[in-house]
Formats: C-alpha cells, structure tokens, sequence
C-alpha cells in the first residue's frame, strides 16, 4: 500500500496525536509499505519522520479551503498512487479529502481522531460524510459519541487502540534533596489548560499543609509555565513543588516516582498514562475518555473526577498510605499494557484494518466493508 499521512499542526507543537502518526508510519513501512509524512515546513513531526527513516513532504494547509494546496496534493497522489490518506486535523480533510476526491486514482481517506474533534456542526458531517471513507479513533468513549450523532452508517468509526514502546528498567532518576524521604508524586505532560495542573497543584497544597512526606513534580513545557510556576509559589509549595520541563526519556522519572498522576480535562487514549503503567507505575487519573479503557474500568489504576482537586488529594494520599494498594495496581497495571497496548498490536490492527477497506474498494468501487477491528 502507499499511504499518506498528513497532519496541519503548528509546526512547533509535537503530542500524541502526531506521536501516533509517527509510530504508524514507522511501523507500516517495517512492514513493507510505501509511507510518506506531510506537514508544514520545518514542522518538528518531519523531524520525527526522517528519525524514524519515513520520508517526508511539504504542504502548508492553513485553512479550511486552500484552492492551491488543494491542487497540488491532488498531484501529488495522481504522481505518487497514493492508495490511502490519514488526515489528522478537520481542515486536513476538507483541503486533502477535497484533493483526493478530485484525483484520477480515488484513494480512500479517513481522518484520525485522538480526541473528540468531531461536533453537531453541519460542516463536521458534510466533511467527513462526503470528503471521508472513516474515522480512526482510539477510544470506544469517542466511538460511541459519534455513533449517537445518527450521520454515520456502522462501524464506520473505527477503534484502535494506541501502543506504546515498553519504558526499560532505566536507572530511577534523583529528583533532588527535597524529594529525599519522601514519597514523590510525578505527571508528565505540556503545561496547557487541557492538561489541568492547576488542581494538581491544589490538591499538592491541601496534602502538604498537613504532612511532610510527599514531594510533587512535573514534566513538560508551555505556554502556561509561568502562571503555573506562580501558582505554586502563592499556595506556598515552593519547595515541595518543582517543574522539570521538557524530558525526552521518561522512564527515569517513571521509574524514580512513587505515583503518576493525569490530572487532564479532556484526553483521547493517554499515552502519558499508558507509559507509566508500562513502567510499573502506579496510576491516578481523572476520568477522561480512554482512561477507563485503559484502567480496565479502573481496576487497575485509580480513577477521579476531573475539575476536583479533593478527590485528586484524597486519592493520592490513598496511595501513599497503602503500599499494599500501590504494589497491586503497579504490577496489574503493567500486565495489562504489556499485553493490550503494544505497538505491534496497534500498527497490525491498522494493516489489516486499510487492507480490508482498500481490497474491497478495489473490488467495488466503493468505500468498502466496515469490519470492526479493536485491539
């Protein structure tokens, strides 16, 4: 198969949605396919690319319509035979679906959903009923948003959960002479809104003003670094509250934490999440779409309320008060990962899911069958 991936995102930003394009690129050209990544120029995802030995190429879709790139990546797939394109943003679908629509050779598109992208707004179903053959998703939650929309015929959304590389047993990272003695809380993520650090850091604050054992740390960088560094300072935690900033390598600090904690208010599968449990990690996350898909319900990981600093405290300090408790759900935790979130698991789904849908296109001229494939 040749296939296309393209993703319109800033070219500074780099998080799971385009980790995830990545990795299947990767692993459908280890498998023999034709791959090729687009992007906007100097885009840090065509970094990533050539890393990963998946070639690359240049289109700068900026808007919902763009005659211009429109044409040129309509040549592009009539030079190139592209059989198959993955849009990651709405408007990658409205300029390339658009584009693919119009090429000789018809390839099939489908647009992969992280999060929830796909609202009641009449542009959404235009897009993605006219410009699209499916959605891939990887979460059932989003899944099953879609499906009560009543615009798309079954199974046309696909799931597929996400894999992620088993974090080694590198060397625990030292978090520093304050976190010595005590139990260190760790989260990973970009300091964004989305992210929602603030009730982490009011959860930290109710917790250490009546005790001494825990330390809190983050690893990330963004835009919100400075309020969130301030917000600490006001609640007093200078010394118990520290941000890292950007790691490339997480296992060190995976392996070196006590506990992970999500404390987001939206996610589509947490990556974030899946690491640390692959690291043999004790996870608190709040409730945000694939989290309870990958808790197993929450059997394996402990599960609250977004937006609710208490509870996150209160789970938390669960935690730290039974390491029984934290020993059950590292181990389990681990199993599961290990066994339902591999990446090979992840890009044969993917394969068998495209040779599915591009046999049957061949052999009817339509967008083809809509088995279901979940991990």
């Amino acid at each position: 198969m040749n296939v296309l991936f393209l993703n319109s995102i800033s070219a500074h930003k780099y998080g799971g949605g385009e980790k995830w394009m990545i990795t299947a690129a990767a692993g459908m050209r280890e498998r023999g396919h034709r791959v090729v990544v687009a992007s906007k120029k100097n885009a840090v995802i065509l970094k990533k690319a050539r890393e990963k030995g998946v070639a690359g190429t240049v289109f700068n879709v900026r808007s919902d319509f763009s005659p211009l790139q429109t044409w040129r990546i309509k040549n592009y797939i009539e030079a190139n035979q592209v059989d198959i394109l993955i849009c990651n943003l709405n408007k990658d679908v409205r300029v390339a679906g658009l584009a693919a629509r119009l090429a000789s050779n018809k390839p099939l598109v489908f647009a992969r959903h992280g999060i929830l992208l796909c609202g009641k707004k009449w542009k959404h179903r235009l897009t993605l009923s006219f410009l699209a053959d499916g959605i891939i998703t990887n979460t059932r939650t989003i899944a099953h948003a879609y499906q009560k929309y009543g615009w798309f015929e079954e199974n046309y959304v696909q799931v597929l959960y996400n894999g992620v590389e088993p974090v080694t047993s590198a060397k625990p990272v030292d978090f520093g002479p304050e976190a010595a003695g005590r139990k260190v809380i760790f989260s990973a993520g970009r300091l964004s809104e989305q992210k929602g650090y603030e009730y982490l850091i009011d959860a930290a604050a109710d917790l250490c003003a009546k005790r001494d054992d825990l330390f809190f740390a983050v690893a990330g960088k963004g835009k919100l670094e400075k309020s969130l560094e301030a917000r600490v300072m006001r609640k007093g935690l200078a010394k118990r509250f520290v941000f890292l900033g950007f790691k490339e390598d997480m296992g060190p600090y995976l392996n070196g934490c006590d506990i992970f904690v999500l404390p987001s208010l939206f996610e589509g599968m947490p990556n974030a999440v899946m690491e640390a449990m692959s690291a043999g990690a004790p996870v608190i996350s709040t409730d945000v779409n694939g989290a309870l898909e990958l808790t197993a319900d929450g059997t394996v990981g402990k599960i609250v309320p977004a937006r609710d600093s208490r509870a996150l405290a209160e789970a938390i300090e669960e935690l730290v008060d039974n390491p029984a408790l934290r020993r059950e759900l590292a181990t389990q935790g681990q199993k599961r990962v290990r066994k339902h979130f591999t990446i090979d698991t992840m890009v044969n789904n993917l394969e068998q899911m495209l040779q599915q849908r591009l046999q049957e296109h061949r052999r009817t001229g339509k967008k083809g069958v809509h088995n279901s494939v979940h991990a």
